[in-house]
């Protein structure tokens, strides 16, 4: 038998009143590279995104770009982020997906900036030509 809780996830899974998921570049290998226990858990999270609830372990990156939130999932093998933005009406973007090794993620907050620039290129060739 499901649990009540198992059966509402279920249920939000398949109503049709949220914004589609989107990955930039390559996030989508990146998420697709996080371990299976933490896809699942960020996936429900984002989930909750696209329907527009509140999210547990999410924070504003405003370093990355306007509207940035890291989504934070940790267990006993590490601590794992994803960067995503759902400012935009048209859906939500996953912009990168990474396990944290250190406090400092340089590297991972300029390629979340990169990606975030190249969103936010692509969504302009998109706007109606005045």
């Amino acid at each position: 038998m499901l649990s009540p809780e198992t059966v509402a996830a279920i249920a939000k899974a398949v109503t049709l009143d949220r914004k589609p998921l989107y990955f930039v570049g390559a996030a989508r290998k990146d998420f697709v590279g996080l371990p299976a226990n933490i896809r699942r858990e960020a996936g429900w999270r984002l989930l909750d995104v696209q329907c527009g609830d509140p999210v547990p372990g999410a924070e504003a990156m405003s370093i990355v770009g306007a509207g940035v939130v890291e989504l934070k999932v940790d267990d006993a093998g590490g601590w794992y982020r994803v960067f995503y933005v759902a400012k935009f009406a048209e859906g939500v973007y996953v912009l990168h997906s990474f396990k944290k090794k250190t406090n400092k993620t340089a590297a991972d907050i300029e390629l979340g900036q990169k990606r975030y620039e190249l969103l936010v290129e692509e969504r302009k060739k998109l706007e109606p030509k005045k």
